[in-house]
C-alpha cells in the first residue's frame, strides 16, 4: 500500500510540476523571443486534468478534503468514525462510476488531437482515466480501514516520516 501511495503522490507532482515547467517556459519564450510553445495551453489543460484525478486519490485515501467540520468536530469519535464512513461511502460512490465514464470517455476520443501537434488526446485522458481509477479504489480501501477502525490520516505518510512524503 505504502508503495502504492508513493507512486500516486508522485505521479501528482510530476504532473504539477510539468505544467508549471510548461506555462513559465512558454511565458519566458513569449516575452523574450515572441514565439511560443505549439499546444501549450491544450497541453497544460491535460496535464492538468491528469494532476487533478492523481491528487482526489490522495485526497480521497487521506480523508484530507477541504471541508467545514463544524459538526464532526462536537462528536465522540464513535460519532465521527461514523461520519467518515458514510463522508466515504458517498465519496467512493461517486468516484467508481466516475472512473468507469473516464475510461468510456477514453474509449470514445477517436482520433482527436490537440490543436497545433495533433498529439492524441486518447494518451492524456488515459492518465487521468487511471488516476481516477486509482481514486476510486482508494476509496473503497480507505472504506474498509475505516470499517475497520484503521483508517489512514494525512499525517501517516507512505514513507512512514510524519507530514507526508513530500514534507507538507
Amino acid at each position: 500500500m505504502r508503495r502504492l501511495l508513493s507512486a500516486t503522490e508522485t505521479v501528482a507532482a510530476i504532473f504539477l510540476l510539468l505544467i508549471a515547467v510548461l506555462t513559465a517556459g512558454n511565458v519566458v519564450l513569449r516575452d523574450v523571443f515572441s514565439v511560443q510553445i505549439p499546444d501549450w495551453f491544450d497541453g497544460s489543460r491535460m496535464l492538468q486534468g491528469i494532476a487533478l484525478f492523481w491528487g482526489f486519490a490522495l485526497a480521497t485515501y487521506y480523508g484530507s478534503h477541504i471541508c467545514v467540520d463544524i459538526v464532526w468536530e462536537h462528536l465522540k469519535p464513535a460519532g465521527q468514525r461514523r461520519m467518515d464512513l458514510a463522508a466515504t461511502a458517498v465519496t467512493a460512490a461517486f468516484l467508481v462510476p466516475m472512473a468507469w465514464m473516464v475510461w468510456v470517455k477514453v474509449a470514445g476520443t477517436g482520433h482527436q488531437g490537440t490543436m497545433d501537434l495533433r498529439m492524441p488526446l486518447q494518451w492524456f485522458y488515459a492518465v487521468a482515466a487511471l488516476g481516477a481509477s486509482v481514486a476510486a479504489v482508494l476509496a473503497v480501501v480507505r472504506l474498509g480501514q475505516l470499517w475497520l477502525g484503521r483508517a489512514a490520516s494525512p499525517e501517516a505518510a507512505p514513507d512512514g516520516s510524519p507530514g507526508g512524503a513530500n514534507g507538507s
